[in-house]
This record gives C-alpha cells, sequence and structure tokens, in this order.
C-alpha cells in the first residue's frame, strides 16, 4: 500500500506533464533492459525522461511486491483471493501502460488511469484484512454476528460512498484525456457529471461523519477514518478549483476586473500547475483509500453484514 500510492501521484504527474510518451518503446527503455537503463542518463536526462522511467521502475517494483504478498498470504484462504486479484490488476496495469505506449492509445491511457485507483483500493483493502484490528474482531473482541439498524445504515452509507469516489475517478480520467477529435460537448458534459459526483461525495461525506460522531464517537476506528475523509474531501474541492484556474482560468469578465490574477492562468506544463494538479489526482485517490477503510472497518467491527446480507470474505475484494 505504502508503495502504490506514489505510484498512483507520479503516474498522475506523467499524465499531467504529458511525459506518457517521453519512452517510445516497451518494455525497454530506449533499447535498454528496464533495469539496466544507465542511471546517469535517467537522472540527468529530461525531466520527461525522468518521471517516466521512474514512473515503470516503481511499478515493477510494486509488481514484485504484489506477488511476494500473494506468496507469503497463499496459505490463507481468506486472503488468497483478493492477493490474486491484486496480482491480476498490477500485472494488467502493466500491459495496458505497456500497450499504452506502443499503440499510442488514448483509450488505454483512459482505462490506465481507472485500474489504478482500483489497485489502489485492493491494497489497502489487503492492509486492512491483515491489520491487528481485523484479527481482534475475528476473535470475537469488537462485533455482534449482525449489525444493528444504525450500523447497516453506516456500512451502506460507507459503500455507497467509495462507489461514488471510483465513479468520480473515472470521470476524472476521462477528464485528464480528452481526445482532439472528441465531440464539443463531450467534454463540457463531463464536466458537469464531475461537478454532480464532487457534490454528492462531499454530502455522504458529511454523512458519514455526523452518523458515525453520533452513534460511534467511542470508537476511535471509525471516527478517524471519517474524520480524515471529510479533512480530504474539503481538500479536493479546494484543489479542484485550483486546477479549474491554473489550467482555464475565470470568466472573461472576471478577469477583466482582476487583471493581476491573469498570469496565474493557462500556465500549461508549468511547476505549478503540475503541482496542484498532481496533488488533485492523488488526493481523489486518498479519499477513495479512506473510504474504503472505513466501510471494511465498519463491516468488521459493528455487524457482517449489508443490506441485511451476509457479505462473504472470500468476495470481498472482488465487491470493492
Amino acid at each position: 500500500m505504502c508503495a502504490t500510492f506514489p505510484l498512483v501521484w507520479i503516474g498522475a504527474l506523467v499524465t499531467t506533464r504529458q511525459a506518457g510518451m517521453s519512452v517510445p518503446d516497451w518494455p525497454n527503455t530506449y533499447g535498454y533492459n528496464l533495469f539496466l537503463y544507465p542511471i546517469s542518463t535517467w537522472l540527468a536526462g529530461p525531466w520527461n525522461l525522468m518521471i517516466e522511467h521512474g514512473h515503470r521502475l516503481l511499478g515493477a517494483a510494486v509488481g514484485l511486491i504484489t506477488i511476494g504478498v500473494v506468496a507469503v498470504t497463499w496459505r490463507e484462504p481468506r486472503l488468497r483471493g483478493i492477493t490474486l486479484f491484486a496480482l491480476t490488476l498490477v500485472i494488467g496495469q502493466g500491459v495496458l501502460g505497456g500497450m499504452r505506449v506502443r499503440l499510442d492509445e488514448l483509450a488505454l491511457a483512459r482505462i490506465h488511469g481507472c485500474v489504478g485507483p482500483l489497485f489502489f483500493a485492493t491494497a489497502v483493502t489487503i492492509a486492512v484484512m491483515t491489520s491487528r484490528l481485523w484479527q481482534d474482531a475475528s476473535q470475537n473482541q469488537f462485533a455482534p454476528t449482525e449489525p444493528d439498524a444504525a450500523a447497516r445504515k453506516l456500512q451502506r452509507l460507507a459503500l455507497l460512498t467509495a462507489i461514488l469516489v471510483y465513479l468520480q475517478l473515472v470521470v476524472g480520467a476521462f477528464l485528464r484525456h480528452v481526445a482532439v477529435d472528441a465531440l464539443p460537448g463531450s467534454f463540457s458534459t463531463a464536466v458537469v457529471f464531475h461537478l454532480l459526483l464532487a457534490g454528492a461525495v462531499a454530502v455522504h461525506a458529511n454523512l458519514l461523519l455526523y452518523r458515525v460522531i453520533r452513534s460511534y464517537r467511542q470508537r476511535r476506528e471509525l471516527v478517524r477514518p471519517a474524520t480524515w475523509l471529510g479533512i480530504l474531501v474539503g481538500t479536493q474541492l479546494m484543489l479542484g478549483g485550483a486546477t479549474w484556474f491554473v489550467k482555464y482560468g475565470l470568466p472573461a469578465g472576471m478577469l477583466a476586473n482582476w487583471p493581476s490574477v491573469a498570469r496565474w492562468t493557462n500556465t500549461a506544463g508549468s511547476l505549478g500547475q503540475s503541482m496542484i494538479v498532481t496533488a488533485h489526482v492523488a488526493v481523489g485517490s486518498l479519499i477513495l483509500a479512506t473510504s474504503v477503510v472505513l466501510f471494511l472497518r465498519s463491516w468488521r467491527v459493528l455487524g457482517r453484514s449489508v443490506s441485511g446480507a451476509v457479505v462473504h470474505r472470500q468476495s470481498l475484494g472482488m465487491a470493492l
């Protein structure tokens, strides 16, 4: 999980800088084996080359770590399915990234941008399922067999929030990879959906925090992720506004009233824009991770069912 988050935001930086095609071949790097590319050329080369090759190296490292996780947990039936799912995702993500380079296909870039957060959520799921809290709950130190009505409402709300956040990331991936020949209204339509989903996520995050504080304020394992979710969503809303500002500016009338801010808008390729836009994507992934943590913990410590049906541990990862 700790290695996956840098992979997500470095991948976002690659897209922001439009550095995905800085290395034209795959799986090699300018004819060299991925791991044997001269470090002096990599570190001293162009910035786009550095982050693209670094993204590939980190992706390979995360893949190797995932293989290790599968090997270590193979004798645990409750973890075998979710870890194999994670391995499938990381392999597929690597192939998608490579084919996107070889074919220079924008649709593959969009899918690549959707699979990354899904793999991150899966890695978070594995981390939660191997945590001490999860083990204590399995020894019946926390939860009843069936949740009460308040717990079921919280579980459903947390699950719906995680789904909405992922859908928001999918729309965001489309916005970051709009084709030059796309229909004129497609971008504006995607922006509208992005804003509507942002509002829905904000409402759900606040409802989750309210329900947790009202009914489970003594449960630190629930209060902490709910609080962080609220903080991250608030931060994300500000970053979203800043992203629009640095990429597209303000309406012409407003710029006329504040000419001093005009120089900060439409700054494509600048360091400031790269940092803000990349942070927007990175925080989005953190919101997804936090909502997944809150759902899993609520399911584990408050009872074993969602909407009254027992959730099987073996299928938990696939449900996410």
